[in-house]
């Protein structure tokens, strides 16, 4: 029954978070530049565009080990290593993604909802934890060949950052992300990596 009502409240999810998809973007194109490429607001950065099927490669079971800065904007190379493992979908004919991954040693879990804007050609990648119940603010962008950048604004201990993921393809098995905040979008700290790899079996 537990199974049911879950399953029924991603969903909803899901498909309120793609009816949605143009709206998330109005706060983070700021401007556009001389090609009429959307810009990150207050930064000269073009947002990438991408293809719907940027993260097909992603469908399917992962592990993966997470380093975490534990000090961020100190300069600190200290970092916090941890296992998780999370299950990745396609919905919607692909338009949607979803993975919801696992850290036991932390005990919470995560969600990402990406949503592709066929206009635009852009995801906008949203993060939800458990521990808060906090749906984050979009990073927007997408893929050229194997690597792929998105952006987009948020705060960190109540100061406004811009945020950027950075994701590698690494052959059919293997991925690499990794997560760096800036107060300027000039100075990028990385203050979080993930190392996946596909489950077998």
């Amino acid at each position: 029954m537990t199974r049911t009502v879950s399953i029924k409240r991603r969903e909803l999810l899901i498909h309120a978070l793609s009816g949605a998809a143009a709206l998330s973007l109005l706060p983070i194109a700021g401007a556009t530049d001389a090609a009429g490429s959307s810009l990150l607001a207050g930064t000269d950065i073009v947002l990438p565009t991408g293809d719907i099927h940027d993260f097909d490669f992603f469908v399917g079971h992962w592990n993966f080990v997470n380093r975490r800065l534990k000090k961020r904007w100190v300069g600190s190379n200290d970092w916090d290593t941890f296992p998780a493992s999370l299950r990745c979908e396609s919905r919607l004919g692909g338009v949607v993604n979803i993975d919801d991954g696992v850290f036991p040693s932390k005990g919470w879990s995560g969600m990402t909802v990406r949503v592709f804007n066929l206009k635009k050609r852009q995801w906008s990648l949203y993060w939800i934890n458990s521990s808060t119940g906090e749906l984050f603010p979009p990073v927007v962008g997408g893929f050229t060949g194997d690597h792929g950048e998105f952006y987009g604004d948020d705060s960190d201990d109540g100061r406004p950052i811009k945020v950027r993921f950075r994701w590698t393809r690494l052959g059919p098995d293997r991925a690499h992300w990794e997560q760096a905040f800036s107060l300027d979008g000039k100075q990028w700290e990385t203050n979080w990596t993930m190392e996946h790899t596909r489950a077998k079996g």
